[in-house]
């Protein structure tokens, strides 16, 4: 099971947009995905219609369960979605709380990695969308995954937000003793003017490597999109930010060797 975690600490630069065009993208292809929402705003959780608030259980009972979490915990929790092979694990307003709560409690940091553990053969992959503010949420999902993925909007405030997610990728590299492998995705992409283009050069010229070599572009598809409750891969299969997601998703699988096939755009 592949664990890609989705995040930047700024708000509104397509983490939620990224995450469901490439959990959508996978489910299409026969895998088996998980989606978890961990922003108390819950977005993701929205986009497919899901209100947390109404559910018997959520990714907050995970945080709280102080008994050894089995699959069976983590399965309740889950809610499916209008796509076959594509899950939401549901976040809530309560999450909100859990740093007050319980942020200073041993091993918090490590729930959500436990929690996954437990359900490793039920899923081939599993895409974890984080707020934009660094608490005990996002430490969970960086301590769990195999990979992240960094959205930056190309404008200027933007690679701002982008300074401070790098940063706190090398202060929990140091406390968890892993290398984090990261990539960047540009988004937002408007190459008609001169503040993308520029922020593009800047992102390249900051970060080389770790910069994904193509860019998503500005498509107001992935909006109506979220009226269906489906990703825009389902109902927009041929816009051209839906065809940036499936080359962005290309390049993932091949350089981490997936068993999949290749998706033509």
């Amino acid at each position: 099971m592949k664990i890609w975690t989705v995040a930047n600490q700024k708000g509104g630069v397509g983490k939620t947009t990224t995450t469901v065009t490439l959990g959508g993208l996978l489910a299409q292809q026969q895998h088996r995905v998980l989606l978890v929402d961990t922003d108390p705003h819950a977005s993701l959780s929205y986009y497919f219609g899901i209100d947390a608030e109404e559910q018997s259980a959520s990714v907050y009972d995970i945080f709280v369960n102080k008994s050894p979490l089995t699959a069976d915990n983590v399965m309740d929790c889950l809610c499916p979605t209008k796509l076959d092979n594509l899950f939401v694990l549901p976040a809530s307003m309560a999450l909100a709380t859990l740093d007050r709560q319980m942020g200073s409690e041993p091993g918090m940091g490590l729930k959500l990695k436990k929690a996954l553990a437990a359900i490793a053969g039920e899923f081939d992959y599993v895409l974890l969308d984080c707020p934009p503010v660094l608490g005990v949420l996002m430490v969970n999902a960086l301590a769990a995954c195999h990979k992240v993925i960094i959205p930056v909007q190309t404008e200027f405030l933007a690679l701002k937000g982008l300074d401070r997610m790098v940063h706190t990728l090398t202060i929990m590299g140091r406390s968890l003793e892993k290398s984090f492998d990261t990539l960047i995705v540009p988004t937002m992409f408007d190459r008609r003017t001169r503040a993308a283009n520029q922020a593009q050069a800047k992102l390249n010229e900051e970060h080389g490597e770790q910069v994904w070599a193509d860019v998503i572009p500005v498509d107001t598809r992935f909006r109506d999109a979220s009226l269906t409750h489906l990703p825009a891969s389902v109902v927009f299969p041929k816009t051209r930010g839906v065809l940036a997601y499936s080359r962005l998703l290309n390049d993932l699988c091949a350089g981490e060797g997936c068993d999949q096939a290749r998706i033509v755009c």
